[in-house]
């Protein structure tokens, strides 16, 4: 979060109080949304761990899910070069875009939100026929053999990796990389798990 050197120098006169906000996702990368925070909003925000913006149509404080339920959860917040924006890491609960959309801008998606995306997609698998998906299957063969797969797809990696084959490493690294989200999602994890431990190791 902003430490108390980096709240003291925020510009506030130069954006007459109103600082712009970019808000992106913390596992793809996306740019959900764009606002503006004064300091009361900045405050809460800070406080509650909830993005919370000063709303210019309403002209009041409003907290980005307040009504939906679609909150979006503070991870970081970083200030700009000139201390006059403000980058917001975020976890989204549920679409960001009162369209129903992940993000209010469509579709210049980097390429992690695949991954994400791929995640999402997954977790629904889990409720499907395991005769008509075979991550379905996968997921109905128990831990025990998801697992099990992902030692494989391991081993078939570090195979082709040691042979040279960057054909057959691509492969093998796309099917770990799957078996291995099965897995996580398997013990109800996720990548925002999976990226908050790496930064916390990045820190160390």
């Amino acid at each position: 979060m902003l430490t108390e050197q980096q709240l003291s120098q925020l510009d506030w006169e130069k954006t007459g109080g109103m600082m712009p906000v970019i808000v992106q996702h913390q596992v793809s990368g996306e740019v959900l949304m764009h606002g503006y925070m004064n300091p009361e909003a900045l405050e809460k925000t800070l406080r509650e761990q909830k993005v919370t913006l000063w709303s210019r149509t309403k002209q009041r404080l409003w907290t980005k899910g307040e009504t939906s339920g679609h909150f979006l959860n503070v991870v970081s917040i970083t200030p700009d070069c000139d201390n006059d924006t403000l980058l917001v890491l975020a976890d989204p609960i549920g679409p960001t875009c009162h369209l129903g959309t992940t993000s209010c801008f469509s579709p210049a998606a980097p390429d992690w939100t695949f991954l994400y995306q791929l995640e999402q997609l997954l977790a629904e698998r889990k409720q499907a026929d395991p005769d008509s998906s075979y991550t379905a299957k996968l997921y109905a063969s128990g831990t025990k053999r998801i697992a099990q797969k992902v030692g494989e797809e391991g081993v078939e990696t570090a195979l082709a990796a040691t042979v040279n084959d960057r054909y057959e490493l691509t492969n093998e690294a796309s099917d770990l990389l799957y078996h291995l989200l099965v897995l996580l999602q398997d013990q109800d994890l996720n990548l925002s798990a999976i990226i908050n431990n790496l930064r916390a190791r990045h820190k160390a």
